[in-house]
């Protein structure tokens, strides 16, 4: 281990950043990477559940080669458990992966926020990939999950001007803050930096679109698999504070608990509670972090509002979801009532298509998946992508459709299957997802010569790019006869 360490070290890049140097790794074929480094205290002790504070600056290079902890979060299976086992509140890190650090022109940056439900997941191990030799510089970021990063409490309102809630948002702030700071010292270009993120992650991004305090900190954004209401009615900072007093009385504390007795609750027990408990008007549980909260400070009105009235980021977006990504709590039980509640008026109709209708057939679909798989991805994934394309449309932002629907022959695509094809290198006869998204973080635009044509965009065309199994085609009005009943960001 100790001269595995040293050989990493040999001949290692130091980077002057504007809080003290960093010492990183130079890998086979030059790329120069720089695992953990540090963009915010550690938010623990009183630093819990505040706006992050910069990290005490230092003088000595400090290795940024190794793996770091992840954020705190529960075991929700195989895809976290490694996160899960390897956590610590002291957790505010990103890695850099850099082709050159002095290139003749400064290159784009991508810079991804990782999925995981917004409770669990890890930033490290992303700059493994070797993207960056698209000429490219890749930035991943961590940010506080569950209820570390997102609980509202009357005790923390009262203390910070009447606002809490939202401290993972504003940890992706500060960390887009340090890149436009910091970045050119590794050879990225801070005027040309996108966003992107999967699931949680492009839910964030795209509350980042409508986040007074983020503008100024990208050039562009992708969001795969997620929007920032994720067709979820979002909370008021009232229902955020009730729900935190929910959980924290569930971890043992009084009512009218203090500040102090907040941050002085075991992580442990924190996490396990907030997993226990019911989530005032949400059928699934699990999305319990995945509803936007209006705290005021970060998020200034509902997504659905915002968007109606333009007060989003201009930049150009690219934007899309899986062909099937999760199932419906309540499997095919909760079909019928799960329309009624959710398409309103337009049930009727909406029942018609799925052929939950008195005496109809439900309607199953050999790539979307069976009637349920359907619905679900149509509210939470499909319809919404299609509300907020319309919506940035209509004032002029530049949008870049897509479904993705490509799997090995026999199989299946779920949710996240397209980043492999994103991150891993690439091989002949799988889409060429990694080279639209080069193209798009160099240029603003996905499209090039090499690549077959990819249609913006437009309230007349509505056209998307579907990546699968016949390669990328451009196709139009991506599931329009339901997602035109309901029009949920």
């Amino acid at each position: 281990m100790i001269l595995a360490l040293a050989l990493a070290l040999a001949g290692a890049p130091i980077v002057r950043t504007d809080d003290g140097p960093v010492r990183g790794q130079v890998l086979p074929g030059g790329t120069r990477v720089f695992r953990g480094i540090r963009y915010a205290k550690a938010p623990v002790g009183p630093l819990r559940w505040r706006a992050p504070e910069r990290p005490a600056k230092w003088t000595e290079p400090v290795d940024a080669v190794a793996e770091h902890a992840a954020c705190p979060q529960g075991d929700y299976g195989e895809w976290n458990r490694s996160a899960a086992q390897h956590g610590s509140e002291d957790c505010l890190f990103l890695d850099v992966r850099t082709p050159a650090m002095a290139p003749a022109k400064a290159l784009p940056v991508l810079v991804w926020i990782h999925g995981g439900a917004n409770r669990g997941g890890a930033g490290g191990g992303t700059v493994e990939s070797a993207i960056t030799d698209g000429g490219i510089v890749l930035v991943s970021i961590q940010y506080r999950l569950g209820a570390l990063g997102f609980l509202s409490h009357p005790a923390l309102s009262r203390e910070q001007g009447g606002r809490s809630g939202n401290y993972a948002l504003m940890d992706q702030q500060a960390a887009l803050g340090w890149v436009k700071r910091n970045i050119a010292r590794f050879g990225g270009d801070p005027a040309r930096v996108t966003i992107a993120g999967e699931s949680a992650g492009a839910q964030d991004v795209a509350l980042h679109r409508l986040a007074p305090a983020s503008r100024g900190l990208f050039a562009q954004a992708i969001e795969e698999s997620g929007t920032a209401g994720f067709g979820v009615k979002p909370r008021s900072l009232a229902q955020n504070e009730r729900l935190g007093s929910l959980i924290t009385t569930a971890a043992g504390l009084p009512e009218a608990a203090t500040a102090a007795q907040l941050r002085a609750l075991p992580v442990d027990r924190l996490l396990a509670v907030q997993d226990m408990v019911d989530v005032p008007d949400l059928d699934d549980d699990s999305f319990i972090w995945l509803q936007a909260v209006v705290d005021g400070r970060v998020l200034t009105d509902t997504p659905a509002r915002l968007l109606a009235r333009g007060q989003v980021d201009r930049t150009p977006l690219i934007i899309g979801v899986n062909a099937r990504e999760l199932g419906l709590h309540g499997g095919r039980v909760a079909a019928e009532a799960t329309v009624r509640a959710e398409f309103g008026a337009n049930a009727g109709e909406a029942l018609a298509f799925y052929g939950l209708d008195p005496g109809g057939t439900p309607v199953d679909d050999p790539r979307l998946g069976d009637v349920t798989a359907q619905l679900a991805t149509d509210l939470t994934f499909r319809c919404p992508t299609v509300a907020v394309s319309k919506a940035l449309t209509r004032v002029g932002v530049p949008v870049w459709q897509y479904q993705f629907d490509y799997a090995p022959p026999g199989g299946a695509v779920s949710h996240a299957s397209e980043l492999g094809y994103l991150f891993n290198p690439p091989k002949p006869g799988q889409p060429p997802l990694r080279a639209y998204w080069v193209n798009f973080v160099k240029t603003g635009n996905p499209n090039a010569a090499t690549l077959p044509a990819w249609t913006r965009y437009t309230l007349a065309g509505r056209d998307y790019m579907a990546f699968d199994q016949s390669g990328p085609v451009s196709r139009r009005d991506l599931r329009g006869a339901v997602c035109g009943l309901r029009d949920t960001p």
